[in-house]
């Protein structure tokens, strides 16, 4: 009985210094990760890799290529950022986290070689997840890019197919200040000889990305709406139908995902098995009835009245204000929300406000000190603007005031406001 308290302190003790390594300016680049990796062996050349980028809709892409393998019976690493509620949830195989005992073993281990090398918090983690997979002998692994790409760590794989969604603002002061840059930056995972993958719908940046993927030598290049289309959409509460149009077919399929971009998101998986070729592509064949499966923590994420997504951008916010109109969620809608100081924190409001009768202003517990968002600030520039806010500080309070006031719950702002009210309302993130 008392094994469980030892165990618990000495996994929080690990991650505890795990998590010293996120302090200090930002450092990308993957010389650190290359050295690490080669003392590990190099395990992420021990199965095939897809690879996925983008600013939003990289993380329901990921989601969905994980149902179609696992649901052909492959056994399936899943590497994800950031978590909810536990940190084990970024390193899954098969739907199971990795035991935390595993973690635990694994820092205490390669500890003194992380400090020799410098690793950043980010680099030991992908390099972790990598070791894990190998260890677990998965037949596939699926890694979502953590910022950028180009010198993202994830990117020391070699991948089958790489895949680039929806480009938008965000870590302008790490990824460039133009959509083209940015654009430039997520490219970066397209590799000579692998399939490449364009998602994104705009034509300037979507041309670019095609670009960057040619230069990169990728083979081939596929490219939304020139060699897919992805038409007729509905969104309704249980998901979304949309018809896949490829040069050899066309079918009406549906996604337990909702809004309209989750078919533009569920594309982009199904192009990067199809390009892969081989058992890969006859997956995407069943596609049909392996859909069913997808499931996307904190991503219009529905529990009772509750409703949860990580929305930190304003484009994102933009979409889930849009999707609670098409589904019709029941009213009136209160929005309890807390964004990062560095994020478009009026964008997102301004989009909330679109569909929230009364938005609770609040601080999440796990949000950094260092990028809490200003709530004097806040509270003044949304009641200027108009906008329907109450200020509650304390998140038990703000989660109590907005059900208190509403049928429909909307959750958002950042990974730590909907991780923190999920762990509060104990809903488990991996539980389908």
């Amino acid at each position: 009985m008392g094994g469980a308290p030892l165990a618990d302190a000495a996994y929080h003790d690990a991650l505890g210094r795990l998590f010293f390594r996120t302090g200090g300016a930002w450092r990308l680049g993957l010389e650190r990760v290359h050295e690490l990796l080669a003392l590990l062996g190099d395990p992420q050349r021990r199965y095939p890799v897809f690879h996925v980028a983008g600013t939003n809709g990289k993380g329901s892409t990921v989601a969905t290529l994980d149902a179609l393998l696992r649901g052909s019976g492959l056994r399936v690493g899943r590497y994800t950022s950031p978590h909810l509620v536990d940190f084990s949830e970024r390193v899954v195989v098969n739907g199971v986290p990795m035991p935390r005992d595993g973690i635990t073993a694994w820092l205490g281990t390669w500890e003194p070689e992380l400090t020799r090398l410098g690793a950043t918090f980010f680099e030991a983690t992908t390099a972790m997840a990598l070791a894990w997979f190998a260890e677990q002998d998965v037949d596939v692994a699926i890694l979502e890019v953590g910022l950028g790409g180009r010198l993202d760590a994830t990117n020391t794989v070699e991948p089958l197919a790489a895949g680039v969604t929806q480009i938008g603002f965000d870590h302008m002061e790490f990824l460039g200040d133009t959509l083209t840059s940015i654009a430039g930056e997520k490219a970066g995972i397209y590799k000579r000889g692998a399939v490449a993958v364009v998602g994104e719908t705009r034509p300037e940046i979507r041309d670019r990305l095609a670009w960057h993927a040619a230069e990169a030598g990728s083979e081939p290049v596929l490219v939304t709406g020139r060699d897919w289309q992805v038409r007729d959409i509905e969104v309704g509460a249980a998901g979304t139908t949309f018809t896949l149009v490829t040069a050899d077919s066309e079918r009406r399929l549906t996604t337990p995902l909702v809004g309209e971009f989750q078919a533009h998101n569920t594309s982009v998986a199904l192009a990067m098995l199809r390009g892969a070729g081989g058992r890969w592509a006859e997956i995407e064949r069943h596609a049909a009835s392996l859909l069913p499966n997808v499931h996307l923590a904190g991503r219009f994420h529905r529990a009772g009245p509750w409703l949860f997504d990580v929305a930190h951008n304003a484009d994102g916010a933009a979409t889930v204000a849009t999707t609670l109109l098409a589904i019709g969620a029941p009213q009136p809608v209160s929005a309890v929300v807390c964004v990062l100081r560095d994020k478009d924190w009026q964008g997102i409001l301004t989009a909330v406000a679109r569909v929230a009768d009364h938005i609770v202003l609040t601080m999440a517990p796990t949000a950094p000190p260092a990028r809490a968002w200003p709530l004097d600030d806040v509270t003044a520039w949304a009641q200027q603007a108009g906008l329907p806010v109450e200020r509650v500080d304390d998140f038990a309070a703000a989660l109590a005031c907005a059900r208190d006031r509403a049928a429909t719950v909307l959750v958002t702002g950042s990974f730590h406001t909907v991780g923190d009210a999920m762990e509060r309302l104990q809903v488990d993130p991996l539980a389908r």
